[in-house]
């Protein structure tokens, strides 16, 4: 078993923390974004549901876009200087969101939007090997895994900002709209509405403005051992493209990734649909599912003291499936009433329960793929993490896909939308398969033990 001082030694404990504070900012803005799909359908009355999905494609392409830039940083400055110009980036996005609300269209928010996730993809082609390469390679993986742990605490707050700060507040403007009034009226709803969605990510650029000087003033960041720095660009990605074992976990990201975004952004489409509540009820629901994902994620942390991050992978990746089958299917069956914490009880129903349920399976996988795609990597690993971070644009294509398969099924007509919502997730259900087969694959060319040159 591990001691924690193996796998987050003293003298890197401070930076640790600075850098998993990184992680759960991340996690803020990706679940204060995702039920905003939702949000802005009601604001924008004329937008289809994967018109709306053009949120994520914003968000999510810009990390494909961004990526090989990131990595760039970090090769010719290190990842000290890619970690700030990540968050720089960053900043600039949610400051964006004030001229974004001014305008009253929709595409200016794609724009920020776009410039906030170009920020994180940096961010995170940097900040996620800079863990790696903190500590012995050994515990490589479980200091990842217990830096993302992070991660689902931004998720958490970020829910319970959008859902008091945003959702709530939409519903009490949404009410004073009236069947058939005018243009002009209708023009003061929609900027307030907008100034709601816009005001938590202007605050949250003023928080990271604080954290960015912190990390820009720390001594205490650790210069990382470089390996030959001399290898051509050319054929560092000659190698890692002729490494198996990295292009099937970029491949298994790309599915990963677009099926917790996927899973995440049709949340609330699937529990207003199936059980007739309003957003802001279904955001607690969603919050359920933020919650158990975060517990399960420092659960599996634990769990890799004793077993291979494979193993756990393969079993995460077939209970996800498993619970995927059940919302496809089981949407409306088994009725029940369950109790949520600070709500009450609930109306339940067997196919809920197995959505809030996939988030628990899915709360290891991008740590561990990122890891494990990582292994034995050496110089490469810079550029292969913005492979392994690039690979997030499936959260822009299986989400656009799954948004265009609720149309098809006839999620337009409200009284369709939880049946077509649920058909829906057979897209989630094939990234699943996917994700065990690379756990499979790790197993079968025993991944795990490889060392860096």
């Amino acid at each position: 078993m591990k001691k924690f001082s193996e796998i987050i030694p003293r003298e890197i404990l401070f930076p640790f923390v600075l850098l998993s504070t990184c992680f759960a900012m991340w996690g803020l803005s990706n679940n204060m974004t995702d039920p905003l799909v939702k949000a802005f359908l009601d604001i924008f009355d004329d937008l289809s549901n994967a018109q709306t999905a053009l949120i994520q494609n914003a968000f999510y392409g810009a990390y494909f876009c961004l990526g090989i830039p990131g990595a760039i940083i970090a090769r010719k400055y290190g990842y000290k200087k890619g970690v700030l110009a990540g968050l720089g980036l960053y900043i600039l996005g949610g400051l964006l969101f004030y001229p974004a609300s001014l305008m009253l269209q929709f595409e200016p928010f794609l724009v920020a939007f776009f410039v906030l996730a170009g920020g994180l993809s940096i961010l995170e082609t940097n900040a996620n090997p800079y863990i790696i390469a903190m500590g012995p390679e050994d515990t490589a993986t479980q200091r990842l895994n217990f830096a993302q742990s992070f991660n689902p605490i931004g998720s958490l707050i970020g829910l319970f900002v959008c859902k008091f700060a945003i959702l709530t507040k939409l519903e009490v403007v949404n009410a004073q709209k009236i069947q058939g009034m005018d243009a002009e009226a209708l023009l003061v709803i929609q900027k307030d509405q907008l100034d709601i969605v816009m005001t938590p990510y202007f605050i949250a650029a003023l928080f990271l403005i604080i954290l960015w000087v912190m990390i820009a003033m720390s001594k205490k960041m650790p210069a990382v051992k470089e390996h030959d720095h001399k290898a051509h660009v050319g054929q560092t990605l000659k190698d890692l493209f002729t490494n198996q074992n990295y292009v099937f976990a970029v491949i298994a990201q790309f599915f990963y990734v677009g099926a917790q975004i996927a899973v995440w952004t049709y949340t609330i489409h699937y529990i207003t649909g199936q059980l007739g509540i309003k957003n802001s009820e279904a955001m607690n629901y969603h919050m359920v599912a933020i919650v158990s994902f975060s517990i399960a994620r420092w659960v599996f942390t634990g769990l890799m003291v004793r077993f291979k991050p494979s193993t756990l992978l393969l079993a995460a990746a077939g209970m996800g499936g498993l619970c995927t089958v059940g919302v496809i299917f089981a949407g409306d069956k088994m009725a029940f009433t369950g109790y949520i914490p600070f709500v009450g009880t609930s109306p339940f129903t067997l196919g809920v329960a197995c959505l809030i349920s996939i988030s628990v399976f899915m709360s290891l996988m991008f740590p561990t793929i990122f890891g494990l795609g990582s292994r034995g990597l050496g110089e490469g690993t810079k550029l292969g993490a913005s492979g392994l971070i690039m690979a997030i644009l499936g959260g822009a294509l299986l989400t656009l896909l799954q948004g265009k398969l609720i149309d098809v099924f006839g999620g337009t007509e409200e009284t369709m939308l939880g049946l077509a919502t649920a058909k829906s997730y057979l897209v989630p259900l094939v990234c699943f398969v996917v994700i065990a087969a690379y756990a499979l694959f790790v197993k079968a060319k025993k991944v795990e033990d490889i060392v860096s040159e």
